[in-house]
């Protein structure tokens, strides 16, 4: 579940926000999720299904699992101070 997470994370610089796996599964699981896409895709076998569910609806009916939006805490790095490198 937790490569599911991390596979479900986009970059926050696209406004994505982390996804965390809670459900306390582990162990290595084989998962198909079919959904339609939020945005256009590109590729050669890329055709969005207008009639599909949602990426939410998807994981709910295929997967019995819910995504919810939540706060808690996540690890950043903070750079407080930068210098050059001092010459040899």
């Amino acid at each position: 579940m937790e490569t599911l997470a991390t596979n479900l994370t986009g970059p926050e610089d696209a406004g994505f926000h982390p996804v965390v796996d809670r459900t306390g599964l582990i162990g290595g699981f084989d998962l198909s999720l079919e959904w339609r896409p939020d945005f256009p895709q590109s590729g050669a076998n890329s055709q969005p299904r207008p009639d599909g569910p949602t990426l939410q609806e998807a994981m709910k009916e295929q997967l019995g699992l819910k995504l919810d939006a939540t706060k808690g805490p996540i690890t950043v790095l903070v750079v407080d101070h930068v210098e050059e490198p001092s010459p040899n």
